[in-house]
């Protein structure tokens, strides 16, 4: 499977979201994701403590996401805020980073797809000199 996105689009999450907040907060990510084909780098640097609702918000962005073929990194997470994902093990969900750039050149990567097939010509791999 390969992962092709068209833009990337780096959201704030907040300190803390009230339910309405965090329901257009994810209106927003899908739109982003189901119109663009974007990528979302959410930007943790404000969000020193994960409650409930706002691990939740994360679990719901990434799950609008993975429906649209796309995906969601996490940037700038405070020693807290990341000590919580690792506490609940989310943090094995997202990939992580230490800066908002870090993440978005994450999808410039070129993609792997790991159903292909690689073709080595024979003869064209030759075993080390000095192997015993």
């Amino acid at each position: 499977m390969t992962l092709q996105v068209s833009a990337v689009v780096v959201k704030q999450l907040t300190e803390s979201l009230s339910r309405k907040q965090g329901r257009i907060f994810l209106s927003e990510v899908v739109s982003s994701v189901s119109n663009d084909r974007a990528g979302i780098v959410l930007d943790c640097s404000r969000a020193r403590l994960l409650d409930r609702p706002a691990i939740y918000l994360l679990l719901c962005c990434l799950e609008e996401a993975i429906k649209h073929d796309s995906d969601v990194k996490l940037a700038a997470i405070p020693a807290e805020a990341r000590a919580i994902l690792k506490l609940t093990g989310v943090d094995r969900l997202f990939e992580c980073f230490d800066t908002n750039a870090e993440a978005i050149i994450s999808f410039r990567r070129l993609p792997v797809d790991l159903n292909s097939e690689v073709h080595v010509p024979f003869g064209s791999l030759q075993a080390p000199e000095n192997a015993a």
